[in-house]
């Protein structure tokens, strides 16, 4: 896009927007596209994550690639979109919310698709955070939104991770200097290792020994060097200020939430059951599933309850 105003009011030019479309555009007789559902990674995460509706693409599936059009964006303050790392601008880029991630999102499909309206959002983790500020600021811009393993503020042990993970980057000296170094590459590390205990469920966690966990933790550290650390900072910063609350009743969307029972992060009978209970018109699936905060992988074990409420929308 030729620029981008943040809510603070900073301004970038010239940035970058990744992202990815698949399945049949339908076109009213303006020529505006009516049936384009956007989906919202997590935090870091890129368009490709929209990979997880994938067993739910077919002919005659939930997500029929047929009835229906997807975009998934790499999300602002992601790499490869304008984020601290593509720009260069490491810590001196502007300090971003998830309502910023939402005006970056509706500036995009209005410039480039010319869309006003989209049929619904989907959206795990932050995405969800996305969805849900998408659906309290613009109440007429979706049909349906569905956050998943997610919620409508962070708070309790995740605002303590949140805070622990800012902590560990920001007590580093190098942070200040904006270009990498070997002590921020450890102190990246240490970072990224923090969150490992909030992805899988415990039982998945326990079912492993001592030996296997101890490879797994190895393995994640060093994957996660590929994250730059002032990209997880501004991330991690945006999602811990994150708070809905008191704005949960302006939502006119249906709202589909899915939760999972053995989710770290956002257990249901702290974060999904409040949640749906708070908004009007919500439901709400709560998978079962070992792989927790990571459940979304696993998204055609409730292809029933989806294909129920998808059928509002056909």
């Amino acid at each position: 896009m030729d620029s981008f105003e943040f809510e603070n009011g900073e301004v970038l030019r010239d940035v970058n927007v990744e992202y990815m479309t698949f399945g049949t555009p339908i076109y009213d007789e303006d020529g505006s596209i009516t049936n384009a559902i956007i989906y919202c990674s997590g935090s870091l995460g890129n368009y490709s994550g929209v990979k997880k509706l994938a067993p739910l693409v077919g002919k005659g599936d939930v997500f029929d690639e047929n009835k229906y059009f997807f975009i998934s964006l790499t999300a602002l303050g992601s790499p490869n979109s304008c984020s601290p790392s593509t720009t260069g601008l490491k810590n001196k880029f502007p300090k971003y919310s998830i309502l910023d991630v939402v005006n970056f999102q509706k500036k995009f499909l209005k410039e480039k698709f010319r869309i006003d309206h989209v049929l619904g959002i989907i959206g795990n983790s932050m995405g969800g955070f996305v969805a849900l500020t998408a659906a309290i600021y613009y109440p007429d811009y979706a049909d349906f939104i569905m956050p998943g393993v997610s919620s409508y503020k962070v708070a309790g042990h995740d605002y303590i991770l949140s805070k622990f993970v800012d902590e560990i980057i920001t007590s580093d000296p190098d942070y200040a200097k904006g270009e990498m170094t070997y002590s921020l590459i450890r102190t990246l590390r240490l970072a990224n290792l923090a969150e490992f205990n909030f992805g899988l469920s415990k039982e998945a966690l326990r079912k492993m020994s001592n030996e296997e966990l101890s490879a797994e933790l190895e393995n994640f550290g060093n994957e996660m060097l590929e994250i730059d650390i002032y990209d997880l900072k501004y991330c991690n910063k945006s999602c811990m200020n994150f708070n809905v609350e008191n704005e949960l009743d302006k939502i006119k969307s249906k709202v589909l939430i899915i939760s999972c029972k053995q989710d770290p992060h956002f257990p249901p009978e702290l974060d999904g059951i409040p949640m749906c209970e708070m908004i009007d018109d919500a439901q709400i699936i709560i998978m079962d599933s070992q792989l927790g905060h990571l459940c979304f992988n696993e998204l055609e074990s409730i292809s029933d309850d989806l294909n129920e409420f998808m059928d509002n929308f056909r």
